[in-house]
């Protein structure tokens, strides 16, 4: 996982528990929005050879992630719509630069932070919801793992691309950008935004 300058305390997660329902919608839309993430890799980039099997996998993946939460929106009778979305990431692509080659390895970063986000997240929400709702709690422990391995597959193909050394230089201005954004978050009960977090350390 990549350091994260800013660790979510579990006051974040217990704020968001009575939201559960809308957060649980927002799930399934973040996992569309992941796998046409990956997606849009592969068509905006063929000639990646490298990228090509194992963001197909990516996608995939994601949205059998959107059918689970498909499945519990559909047992919990909660009718999927749109929701105002967070900030956070339309903020954080802001970052991305114009010109290629530059352009790509941003990309890949912010995807990778994005999902090692919601990997720490899920599991602060997960410990949350323990002894609220056991089925939730479940559900989001269970993608922690895969979220965590995406972030490594985009660090990955962003390492093999551009060397460790630009990667990592930059992973750096990525992650104290993505730091800045929470402590600047709407209030919005959503998976990347909530309370503003007040620049607790990761340990």
């Amino acid at each position: 996982m990549p350091h994260l300058h800013l660790r979510t305390p579990a006051s974040w997660a217990q704020a968001l528990v009575p939201h559960r329902s809308e957060l649980l919608v927002e799930q399934a839309q973040l996992e569309k929005k992941a796998a046409a993430g990956a997606l849009a890799f592969l068509f905006r980039y063929p000639e990646e050879r490298a990228f090509l099997r194992p963001l197909s996998a990516l996608a995939r993946e994601e949205l059998s992630h959107f059918e689970l939460a498909l499945e519990l929106l559909e047992r919990r009778g909660i009718a999927q719509r749109k929701l105002r979305p967070a900030p956070y990431a339309e903020r954080l692509v802001a970052l991305i630069r114009g010109e290629e080659p530059a352009r790509l390895l941003d990309q890949l970063l912010v995807s990778a932070v994005i999902e090692a986000r919601s990997a720490e997240r899920m599991h602060v929400l997960a410990q949350a919801m323990a002894d609220v709702d056991a089925e939730l709690a479940a559900f989001w422990a269970g993608l922690v793992a895969s979220e965590a391995r995406h972030q490594a597959l985009y660090l990955e193909l962003a390492r093999g691309r551009f060397g460790a050394a630009e990667t990592d230089a930059r992973l750096a201005q990525v992650l104290a950008h993505e730091a800045e954004l929470l402590m600047r978050s709407a209030g919005l009960p959503r998976l990347h935004d909530g309370p503003p977090l007040s620049g607790a350390p990761c340990a």
